[in-house]
């Protein structure tokens, strides 16, 4: 047997029977030779690691806009905390972390810049609708054209308010929501915005009074109960949803955090305006996605894959009057 042969046999022997195997994936968009060393959600996984987009999430808000600090969360650094979270809820569960780790560095990867207020303007203006997750897909399958398998684009597609089809999808939804809410409490926290002691007591009683004690509280209730529900106690889904009301009432709608967001909505509304008139001005590949979709989603396909920085960047080469220099 070969490599990729081994770890399939191991995978049969080792995983529970709410696993999905790698051996019965539902295979890919388009057919191809098997690697002899990696399994296919292994193959998967590494495709996504060295794609465009997956390396531009470094440079793309998560909840602080453009933030200057060195330590803020960055959707890269979200990315990379929600596998970390996933795994280990797989490992526990004897689930396929392969799966599991493709699907969670992938979730992120039609994020627009500047967050969500970024895919609410884009999806304000675009006649189709934009939701981070279907163009998720979009970016798997038309524009990094990586061809993943059907069960990783599955959970990619389903992470935000849909049921996947195997449980890797789902332990990587509930990863997800732990992720967010913990580390945006942590970057708050950083940001002057609000103290740990400001934290809901009837939730840091039940979950912890740091960020580590509120995590491992939250990934031993899933694991507790099981590989076939993937969800939390009663009462720690309790105090979770408590603490995501009070990030939503203090930080998440906090006009100090949010005080640039209008900024947002005229720069990317601009920026949309601008490459709506002539699709011309587009670069190359995406203007082939205009002909292959329409001006639409082409538009949005190139705005959303922006950092934050080229956006800006973008913007001021464009609208912002430059000073005159004198042959």
């Amino acid at each position: 047997m070969n490599p990729r042969e081994i770890t399939e046999h191991f995978e049969a022997e080792i995983l529970c029977s709410y696993a999905c195997l790698s051996k019965d994936t539902k295979g890919r968009r388009r057919e191809q030779e098997k690697c002899s060393l990696r399994t296919e959600f292994q193959r998967d996984r590494d495709r996504i690691i060295h794609s465009n987009s997956f390396r531009r999430l470094k440079h793309k808000a998560q909840v602080f806009l453009y933030p200057t600090g060195d330590h803020y969360r960055t959707r890269l650094t979200h990315t990379l905390e929600v596998a970390q979270i996933a795994r280990t809820i797989s490992r526990a569960l004897r689930l396929n972390e392969d799966l599991t780790e493709a699907i969670s560095l992938g979730h992120d990867l039609g994020h627009t810049p500047f967050g969500h207020e970024g895919e609410r303007v884009l999806d304000m203006l675009n006649p189709n609708g934009f939701k981070h997750y279907k163009q998720s897909i979009r970016v798997v399958d038309y524009i990094d054209k990586l061809n993943l398998t059907y069960e990783v684009r599955d959970g990619i597609l389903k992470h935000t308010n849909q049921t996947a089809e195997t449980r890797e999808g789902c332990v990587v939804r509930a990863a997800d929501v732990i992720a967010y809410i913990n580390h945006d409490i942590d970057d708050s926290i950083r940001a002057g915005v609000i103290k740990e002691t400001d934290l809901p007591e009837e939730a840091t009683n039940i979950l912890g009074h740091s960020k580590s004690e509120r995590i491992t509280t939250l990934v031993n209730s899933i694991v507790k109960n099981g590989a076939e529900s993937i969800k939390m106690d009663d009462e720690v889904k309790y105090a979770h949803d408590k603490l995501h009301k009070y990030m939503f009432d203090s930080v998440y709608t906090n006009p100090k955090c949010k005080s640039e967001e209008k900024k947002v909505k005229d720069l990317v509304g601009k920026l949309y305006e601008y490459y709506i008139k002539d699709v011309d001005r587009l670069p190359e590949d995406y203007r082939e996605l205009s002909y292959e979709f329409d001006r639409e989603t082409a538009v949005c396909d190139y705005i959303a894959g922006m950092t934050d920085s080229f956006a800006i960047r973008t913007f001021e080469e464009l609208f912002i009057p430059k000073g005159w220099n004198a042959l």
